[in-house]
């Protein structure tokens, strides 16, 4: 999955995102309705493969667009409506399933809502944010003419200013951005990295904790049912989803993406050193515990590590869909879901290892988090902020304070726009050269003065 995550975002900021949905509907289609077909293990492997590269494509395509078809104030919103459908889809496959019995029935039931989505050509357009950052302006323009015929508006008054701009600027060559240029910023791409070793570490620690609660060291009748196990992760993950709904809308982006980690590194610490000294204290028949108290700790800290682990990974690719501007937002997604998919690829590694290295594997990802919870400091606010364009908006979003600083209280850090107030410095120097040889005269015995008072020559 993380290869096919890594591949698609070299796709769509090339050729748009409608192209992009649409091949990976079509070829969804045709490779998931092979699977049913397989005859072997071996094809049944590859047609999976190439349906989870198709699958990637549509989830990246989507999330992109849902990103900029939507105000700033309602981003987070219809994100986490998407993420309560996929929830809901997730809680009834069990069922479905059950009912289907036959493995080859279900993967074709599973493929046919696909079909629907081929009505998406027609329903949703491309995107007039990337076409304008990307100095498309023809079809821009004709897109924009698309929409007041379809709404029944009048150009001349409701788009007055807008279609003359336009004109002007159709003769500009389209200019597509590669995300290989992102290398060349100073903030953005330090921002996306922060944003990488976040979704790794939060996919990949939170295989750390399902497997301390599902897995065979803990002796629980309630978790020994496959059912009960799917059902458990299940409600875990919809639980983290309402916490962050709540969590983001009081703390913003990074102060709840800082809040998760900091529970997410907290669990896996507890987990890992108290549940040892416990495990020492139950060695001596005098010390009153058990070996089931040690197991309802595990299962306790397991619950918790899993909830905000969650919320860690799927902020973070929600913050870097805000902070990486319209040209190679597919580019950011795309890196930052491939980290996730590396992350979830150390489960079936330590599985196929028999589990040798788990220990340490939780180690790595715990001490992991305790750098994360200091670079988060580092990402910029992006709550109720306008999507950044280009490469040079990206650059904007600078580090704020966590904290809302005092009215009485100047702030360590400037604003653009108090930077611009600054911009008289240069003329005031200009202005100093050329000031009279008298008054340039005392400036230097003034300077002598300093001087020798510090016994310098």
């Amino acid at each position: 999955m993380a290869s096919t995550q890594a591949s698609s975002k070299t796709w769509s900021p090339r050729v748009g995102r409608r192209p992009v949905l649409l091949c990976s509907i079509i070829f969804i289609l045709i490779f998931g309705l092979t699977v049913a077909l397989s005859v072997n293990v071996t094809m049944f492997s590859t047609l999976r493969f190439f349906e989870g590269f198709c699958l990637a494509g549509i989830i990246l395509t989507l999330y992109a667009l849902r990103i900029e078809l939507c105000p700033p104030g309602k981003r987070f919103m219809i994100t986490m409506v998407a993420s309560f459908v996929a929830i809901a889809g997730q809680l009834l496959m069990p069922g479905l399933a059950a009912l289907c019995r036959d493995w080859q029935v279900l993967q074709a039931l599973i493929i046919c809502p696909f079909l629907l989505m081929l009505l998406y050509w027609s329903v949703f357009p491309e995107s007039l944010r990337w076409l304008m950052a990307t100095q498309q302006f023809e079809s821009a323009k004709k897109l924009i003419l698309h929409f007041t015929q379809k709404n029944s508006m009048n150009t001349e008054t409701d788009i007055k200013g807008v279609m003359p701009e336009l004109e002007k600027e159709l003769s500009r060559r389209p200019k597509k951005v590669c995300i290989v240029k992102m290398v060349g910023t100073r903030n953005l791409w330090k921002n996306i990295v922060v944003l990488c070793v976040n979704s790794l570490t939060g996919f990949g620690i939170h295989h750390c904790f399902a497997r301390s609660m599902m897995g065979h060291e803990v002796k629980v009748p309630l978790l020994e049912n496959f059912y009960a196990d799917y059902y458990t992760m299940a409600s875990i993950t919809l639980a983290s989803c309402l916490a962050m709904c709540v969590v983001v809308r009081f703390l913003g982006r990074r102060g709840g993406l800082l809040l998760f980690m900091i529970l997410t590194a907290l669990a896996s610490l507890l987990q890992l050193g108290l549940l040892n000294l416990i495990g020492k204290y139950t060695q001596h028949p005098d010390s009153g515990m058990s070996d089931s108290v040690k197991d309802k700790f595990s299962i306790a800290f397991s619950i918790v590590g899993m909830f905000a682990s969650h919320a860690v990974g799927s902020l973070s690719v929600f913050f870097c869909a805000e902070i990486t501007p319209t040209v190679i937002r597919c580019g950011g997604l795309g890196l930052v879901l491939a980290s996730a998919g590396f992350g979830m690829l150390t489960a079936p590694i330590i599985e196929l290892h028999n589990q040798k290295g788990y220990f340490l594997h939780h180690i790595i990802f715990a001490c992991c988090t305790l750098i994360c919870i200091i670079c988060i400091l580092l990402l910029p606010e992006s709550r109720n902020q306008s999507l950044p364009e280009s490469l040079s908006n990206g650059e904007h979003y600078t580090r704020q304070p966590l904290l809302p600083h005092k009215k009485a209280e100047q702030p360590l850090l400037l604003t653009n726009a108090e930077l611009k107030d600054y911009s008289g410095l240069h003329d005031a120097a200009a202005a100093g050269d050329a000031l009279p040889d008298s008054a340039a005269a005392n400036a230097a015995n003034g300077l002598r003065s300093c001087g020798s008072a510090r016994g310098l020559p």
